[in-house]
């Protein structure tokens, strides 16, 4: 009898390539990894994978196991939902990839919300920034996520579902004393003699924030890259580096101005899931109460992409 526990670490090895990778992504070791899918071949009697030094692949064999495993998972899952619903209440875990400036003014408010609403599900947040989060949902890691469908460099595949969120306009971070500060729109130009706060080499807003500045002649002199908006905030605060962010990124409590850009920009915010989940009512509940949300003055209503 095939082991759905070790199906899905075939499953991840198709995906991921790698068997450190999978041992990542179930908080295991390489060596428990290896172990477990040996295991398959035994169980199966079938040669899955192919070892060349430290490395393996899938074999024929191990890729038309692995593809088939993925639907056996979300069937099996789709079976135990629909046994422990009551009366067609949402229940089990929905992991809720969310990009990091999100994550406090929209996805907490809407666990909670759903807490109080549907008792029998839980929502597991996880901090996913648009250049991770569309391949973890593809893989299965991540069940829905909040992202932005501007990341060109992740394909959005027809088996992916986009469900419009807001725009949030991108904004130039300033020093409060900042002599650009007196301006109430900047041309990106004026910044090119600036020190520069971006965010990790890959990620979105290193991507854009090259881009942009490209655009307006120059190439940023990066002072510093942080994962995390706080940091970046506290170093423009400080007077030692400019940045372009979100406008969700923007807390209060910080000695930043924020001003508009002569050409705006903004990103599309949406939310996206797969479909023929096997968690559908589940994650419908999720959608929805992400879309239910109060007011957040950064977040205007879905617009055009531009």
């Amino acid at each position: 009898m095939l082991n759905p526990w070790r199906l899905r670490m075939l499953a991840l090895l198709d995906s991921l390539g790698t068997v450190r990778a999978v041992a990542e992504t179930l908080h295991l070791s390489p060596s428990t990894v290896s172990q477990q899918l040996a295991v398959l071949e035994t169980e199966t009697r079938s040669t899955l994978l192919e070892r060349s030094g430290r490395r393996v692949r899938l074999t024929r064999t191990g890729i038309a196991l692995a593809r088939r495993g993925r639907e056996i998972l979300d069937r099996m899952a789709e079976a135990e939902a629909e046994l422990r619903a009551l009366n067609d209440e949402p229940i089990g875990t929905v992991r809720l990839g969310v990009f990091q400036s999100a994550i406090h003014p929209l996805a907490v408010p809407a666990a909670a919300r759903l807490t109080g609403s549907h008792p029998h599900l839980h929502v597991e947040l996880v901090e996913a920034e648009p250049h991770e989060s569309g391949p973890a949902l593809r893989t299965g890691e991540l069940d829905v996520v909040v992202t932005t469908t501007d990341f060109v460099e992740f394909p959005w595949s027809p088996d992916l579902e986009i469900v419009p969120l807001g725009v949030d306009p991108v904004v130039l971070v300033l020093p409060a004393r900042h002599s650009l500060a007196r301006r109430r729109v900047v041309d990106l130009a004026a910044c090119a003699g600036e020190l520069w706060a971006c965010d990790r080499p890959g990620s979105y807003m290193d991507e854009l924030t090259r881009r942009l500045c490209r655009e307006s002649g120059f190439e940023p002199q990066v002072a510093c890259r942080f994962g995390n908006y706080l940091l970046t905030l506290q170093h423009v605060e400080a007077g030692r580096s400019v940045a372009l962010l979100p406008a969700l990124a923007v807390t209060a409590g910080h000695g930043v101005v924020t001003r508009e850009l002569t050409t705006p920009v903004q990103r599309n915010v949406a939310i996206v899931r797969r479909r023929g989940t096997a968690l559908r009512a589940a994650v419908d509940a999720v959608v929805e109460a992400l879309l239910d949300h109060p007011d957040i003055p950064a977040l205007a209503a879905p617009g055009p992409h531009r």
